[in-house]
C-alpha cells in the first residue's frame, strides 16, 4: 500500500514539473509590456493552451498534496 502511494506520489511529482515547464511565462519589464502588446494586437495563440494547463497544474498539485499528506499520516504510527 505504501510502495503504491510512493509511486503515485512521485508519478504526481513529475507531471507537475511537466505541466509547469510547459505554460508559457509571463513576461515582465519593459521588453514583456511590447512583446504582450504585440501580442495582444496579433492575437494570442497559446492562451486556449495555457488556460488548459493551468487547470491541469491546479488539479495535479491539489492531487500531489493530498498523496503527501496521506503518506505523511501513514507513515507517523
Amino acid at each position: 500500500m505504501i510502495t503504491a502511494l510512493y509511486v503515485i506520489d512521485a508519478l504526481l511529482a513529475v507531471l507537475l514539473i511537466v505541466s509547469v515547464v510547459l505554460q508559457s511565462g509571463k513576461s515582465a519589464g519593459l521588453s514583456g509590456s511590447i512583446a504582450g502588446g504585440a501580442e495582444v494586437l496579433l492575437g494570442g495563440k497559446r492562451k486556449g493552451l495555457d488556460e488548459i494547463l493551468a487547470r491541469v497544474t491546479v488539479v495535479i498539485s491539489v492531487l500531489f498534496a493530498i498523496t503527501t499528506l496521506i503518506i505523511v499520516k501513514i507513515t507517523q504510527y
